[in-house]
């Protein structure tokens, strides 16, 4: 009887986007807000304001852009993939200022969860940065 009311209807699934380094960065971001199982408003927010500032984007545009980031980090491939994108295609220096913008998500929500620092550190050490610089951004983001 349900059928007949309700028929399943196929479901039609669009391919995921090739990551670039616009899409790499916000799947980035995704990640470690999720990392602690807790994806928050202000983490939303915070990944949003990072994406419009870096690739100079409208608010509805980077939102989109989150949206698609966020269907992408839920089956694309892992961590080290996501950040080889970023440490082939963007400038050493620019890559430390991601990282503050990645300390900027994990503390978005006011709190400061071990596993969401791990995955921090495991992404820098994967864009290339070094554990000095890694520790610099640290001091930086919390002060």
């Amino acid at each position: 009887m349900f059928e007949r009311l309700f028929p399943k209807r196929p479901r039609t699934t669009q391919p995921l986007p090739e990551p670039t380094p616009q899409l790499a960065l916000g799947a980035l971001l995704v990640r470690i807000a999720m990392a602690d199982s807790d994806y928050q408003a202000a983490e939303v927010g915070a990944i949003d304001k990072i994406l419009s500032g870096t690739f100079e984007l409208k608010p509805l545009e980077a939102a989109k852009l989150r949206a698609t980031c966020e269907a992408l980090e839920r089956h694309a491939p892992g961590t080290p993939e996501f950040a080889e994108i970023l440490r082939d295609t963007v400038p050493y220096a620019d890559r430390l200022g991601l990282a503050l913008s990645m300390w900027q998500v994990l503390l978005a929500d006011g709190e400061h969860a071990a596993i969401e620092e791990d995955s921090l550190h495991q992404i820098e050490a994967a864009m290339g940065i070094t554990p000095t610089d890694s520790a610099d951004i640290k001091t930086r983001a919390l002060g």
